[in-house]
């Protein structure tokens, strides 16, 4: 079942002062068949290797077996028993937050030992109800399981925080229990106030930027935010190569014409088939142009323009590198990247007239055909960036 909405989940992770690894972990999984989104947390005891394998095996068991479909308590019972427990405290290695989203913004979630849910409607928090469930094996009182179940709202978000991010500042004069839940709050609100549409990423990482600033830059423990906003798609057309028969030109122009979204046109020839379409003009930008790759182009109402293949194949190289939205590059490629990530549908319309010049043996050989190419970059962002993508040839 189709929905008009869609989840754009991100995160942000930084590590204790003096460690260089965080102890918690975040993985998202979109199970396409069933219009589902899981996301999990875990914060792992202590900090380092040790707290970040701890959050990796729980974080990963909890994906599996909710992906599964496995019963709250006994996935819960499952992890808590198979993680050691520290020796002095008794308590397991690691909490976890599970978020199962579908997308008619149906929720459900399992919490155990973490700051509770956020859910921010329409500028207000709001107060969620839940079940608890005791764990019988856990004879502290840790051993408490929290459920929730409800359903989104058009630009809800969701927020879930380490206590590494309620906690910080602790011990400062003016915070002597740190920032706590109600400065959290209170802070999202205020940013969300300023920037209404800002990214899924853009918040996780501006409250923990905010957490290391309130620790002097020097945190006092891992701290993590995890985001899911559920909100209209944002839309994203890329067009490259000409048409196989000529006569499908006049399509691949108006294709363009009716998009409601931003569009990319990779292609020197592509381009002029479309100038000549819509009757406008072509200009090549050699003023912004960075070596390394052929400079753009821009067009009216076009959003990007640039050289076909070669840039293509390198999209596909750096997307299949790229470690997070602040490692893309400031390039050609890099703006290409940039559009696509903050897009949720990405609608690929791929000319099969084969350019000539492509079959020169001296070019490089990594210059595969259009159509690997596209589909290399097409996977990428569904299974590593968890967008929707289509390909329609010509």
């Amino acid at each position: 079942m189709n929905s008009p909405f869609v989840i754009e989940a991100e995160h942000c992770c930084m590590a204790k002062a003096g460690e260089t690894i965080c102890g918690d972990a975040v993985l998202f999984s979109k199970i396409k068949e069933e219009n589902r989104l899981v996301a999990v947390m875990s914060d792992g005891l202590g900090s380092g290797v040790q707290a970040n394998i701890s959050a990796t095996m729980t974080s990963t068991m909890a994906l599996q077996f909710t992906i599964a479909g496995e019963p709250v308590k006994r996935t819960a019972e499952f992890i808590t028993k198979t993680l050691p427990q520290d020796s002095k405290r008794k308590v397991s290695y690691s909490t976890f937050s599970i978020l199962d989203i579908n997308y008619l913004g149906e929720v459900k979630v399992i919490e155990y030992d973490n700051p509770p849910i956020l859910l921010l409607r329409k500028g207000k928090f709001i107060d969620l109800e839940k079940q608890e469930k005791t764990l019988e094996h856990i004879h502290t009182h840790r051993n408490k399981l929290y459920q929730y179940s409800f359903k989104l709202e058009k630009e809800d978000r969701l927020i879930l925080v380490s206590d590494g991010v309620t906690q910080s500042g602790m011990g400062h004069d003016d915070m002597h229990f740190g920032w706590q839940m109600s400065g959290v709050k209170s802070f999202i609100t205020n940013t969300i106030n300023k920037e209404p549409n800002i990214s899924a990423h853009s918040l996780a990482k501006t409250i923990v930027n905010k957490c290391n600033a309130i620790d002097n830059n020097s945190l006092k423990d891992d701290a993590s935010c995890c985001v899911l906003y559920y909100r209209k798609p944002r839309k994203l057309l890329i067009v490259t190569g000409p048409p196989f028969h000529q006569e499908n030109d006049t399509l691949l122009a108006q294709s363009i014409k009716n998009f409601h979204g931003k569009t990319i046109i990779c292609g020197g020839t592509t381009s002029k088939i479309v100038a000549r379409e819509l009757n406008i003009d072509v200009e090549i930008d050699l003023i912004n142009y960075k070596p390394g790759l052929p400079p753009k182009a821009t067009m009216q109402g076009i959003d990007l323009v640039t050289e076909g293949i070669i840039t293509l194949a390198k999209v596909s190289e750096d997307i299949n590198k790229l470690e997070g939205i602040d490692k893309i590059k400031n390039n050609v490629s890099g703006e290409i990247i940039k559009i696509m990530l903050e897009s949720d549908e990405i609608q690929f319309i791929s000319g099969t007239r084969v350019n000539n010049a492509h079959q020169d043996p001296n070019l490089p050989v990594e210059l595969e055909i259009r159509r690997n190419v596209i589909k290399r970059i097409a996977n990428q962002l569904e299974n590593k960036f968890l967008k929707k993508t289509t390909t329609t040839y010509l």
